[in-house]
Parts: structure tokens; sequence; C-alpha cells
């Protein structure tokens, strides 16, 4: 039986129905278990997924919802058996809030693979409520599931590695792309691209950005410091560019035909689908086989990785490109979101709306 001392109410930002428009609507936290920490959200960056989700696009969304899983805070409370961190600590929390722990994914240290994940929001705890995110004054959250914020790293500035950062970090661990000097392509240069951009030229990759226009050629050369850039949409160049590609990072979240980009990887080259497609990809199989070329997936990262992401970041000094809004600013953000009109990620300080007073 919960307490009726750790039940708190609390106010958000939640989507009603699928118009996706957001607005005040104040709800009760889970009570605070023993391995549970309580933390009041002072930011939250904005993820194309919340989009999806607020407009029901994958056909899964219960509402009302509050969104966000890219959220820094500072911890307020601990349960009894909170090993990990104390209070008045920076911490973060993700995609996700909880797993079986007792898989085979889970005992790898792999829980984002858990098929009994627990979404940070849109989901249900392990109690029977509903999970919601970091667009709200506070969270309760298994430490298990919560990261520490490295204290040379800016709250604002680690908000988007919770998500777009660990997106791109997982998979350059995992298929090894941390060799300097290899060639990686991003492809798509939204968050979680130019946060690609920025990771692999940490490692010492030598990166190009793929895009579809030159809109962004300047900003990716002279601001997020690629070291090329190729339009897509430039026959003679692609042709140009064949078989120079160690690996491919697809960052695109609607569907596009993956040919032209296969043909620019080398034998043995890697193509790396992190965006969430809602519809079937198409390409012909002799790009494959031809050239022993590969197409992967990767979904965000562990625990364990979300924090080396941070840790990485902070070392590194790899900053992300941010527009920090208001709450009362958050249905515009989304609009402009849809229209690609933000480099390269908005984050919502939520502190600063006082939302419980």
């Amino acid at each position: 039986m919960g307490s009726l001392e750790s039940e708190k109410t609390v106010t958000g930002y939640a989507a009603r129905d699928s118009s996706g428009h957001l607005s005040p609507y104040t709800y009760t936290l889970r009570n605070k278990g023993p391995e549970d920490v309580i933390v009041r959200v002072i930011y939250c960056g904005i993820c194309h997924s919340d989009l999806v989700q607020m407009h029901n696009e994958m056909g899964m969304s219960n509402y009302p919802m509050v969104p966000g899983h890219e959220v820094v805070g500072v911890v307020t409370e601990i349960g009894s058996e909170v090993k990990k961190f104390k209070v008045g600590e920076h911490v973060g929390v993700g995609c996700i809030v909880g797993s079986c722990r007792s898989c085979s994914n889970c005992n790898g240290s792999m829980e984002q693979y858990c098929s009994k994940r627990i979404w940070t929001y849109n989901d249900v705890n392990h109690d029977g409520t509903p999970t919601q995110g970091g667009f709200a004054s506070s969270m309760v959250v298994d430490q298990m599931f919560v990261v520490r914020i490295p204290e040379n790293l800016p709250l604002e500035q680690a908000a988007p590695l919770l998500c777009a950062g660990v997106t791109v970090y997982s998979p350059m661990k995992h298929f090894g792309m941390t060799e300097p000097g290899k060639k990686c392509g991003i492809l798509g240069l939204g968050g979680v691209g130019h946060m690609g951009v920025k990771i692999a030229k940490a490692f010492g990759l030598h990166v190009t950005v793929i895009s579809s226009s030159d809109k962004k050629k300047e900003e990716a050369l002279e601001v997020l410091g690629a070291d090329a850039y190729l339009v897509s949409k430039d026959a003679e160049k692609m042709q140009e560019a064949a078989e120079s590609l160690d690996y491919i990072m697809d960052t695109i979240p609607v569907a596009h035909p993956l040919e032209p980009y296969l043909a620019l990887l080398k034998t043995n080259g890697k193509l790396v689908m992190l965006g969430v497609v809602p519809e079937p990809l198409h390409f012909v199989t002799p790009l494959l086989i031809l050239g022993r070329r590969s197409i992967a997936g990767s979904f965000i990262g562990s625990m364990e990785e979300t924090q080396e992401t941070l840790d990485f970041c902070a070392e590194k000094k790899v900053s992300s490109m941010i527009e920090v809004v208001g709450l009362d600013y958050i249905n515009t953000a989304m609009e402009r979101l849809v229209k690609n009109d933000v480099r390269y990620r908005f984050v919502v300080d939520v502190a600063a709306s006082n939302l419980d007073k």
C-alpha cells in the first residue's frame, strides 16, 4: 500500500486528443517507492517523436498525455533504498522509465530492447498508473532509469543528449564507428542528425552531411564542423561520391528511397537506420549483395550508454544547438517543428514556468 504522504499533485502540459494541442493539466504522481526518486523538472527537450505520439500517428496514443522524454532536473526526494542519488543532485530521464529486469536484454544492459520496456509517457507504470513525461513540474522515476548530469555540462545542453545524443552515440559505439579517419555520412540534419555530426567529429571521423538541398550547407560546414556536404538531388555529385563512405547514419523520420545512399557505401559499409518511419522502405538487393553492405537499426541506448553519452559530451565539450522556449510557447514550437523550423532542438524551460504556483 502506498502512503498518502508520498502522493503529490502536479501540473503539466497535456494533449487531450489527436489534435496534439497542449494545455495545462493537473494530475497525481504515482506513489514514491523505496527505489524511486522525485525529480523537479528544470528543462525538457522536444523530440519529433513527441509529435508522433501527440497526434496518434502510430495509433497507440492515450490521453490526456503529458509528453517529454529529454528531462533534466534536480532530485527533491529519494526512496529509502535509493543509493545512486542524493537530494539536490542534477539528473536526467530519457525515453524509458522501466523494464522487466529479467530478460536477456535487461541482463545484458540493453534494457531499451526489453519487450516490456515502459515508456516515459503514454504508457503504464508497474502499479497501473499512467506514465507522464517531462512537460510537467515533477516526475517519479525508478533510480535505475535516472542518470547523473556532469557538473561541467550546462543543464539545457544536457537535455537533447538524453534522446538525440544517445541515439547516435549508441550505434557508433556498437558498430565500431569510433576509429579516427573513417568516413561517416549523416543523412538528415535535424535534431538527431546535428548531434550525429557533433559526436562523430568528437570521435575523429570524417563527416559528410547528406541533405536534399544546399540550404544547410554553410551551417553544416562552418558551424557544426562537418568535413563535406552532399546534395542528394545532385546526381553528378552523388555519382562522384559512390563507394566513398564507411558508414551512414540515416536519421530521416519519413519515407525515403534507400538506393541512392546504399550506393555511397564502400564494400562492407553499414547504413544504420535511426528514424522512426511508419511505412515500408524499399531497396533492390544487388546494392547489398554486390558490396557486402548492411542495413541495421538502432534504438536510443541503454542506461549505461546514456550516462556514457553525457560524460563523453562533457569531456569533449560537445554542445547541441538549441533554442530555449517557455511552456507558453510550446504549441508554437510544435508547429515550427512540423515545418522543420528549428536549429536544431527546442528545449523547454519548464522551471521558469512555475507550473505549481
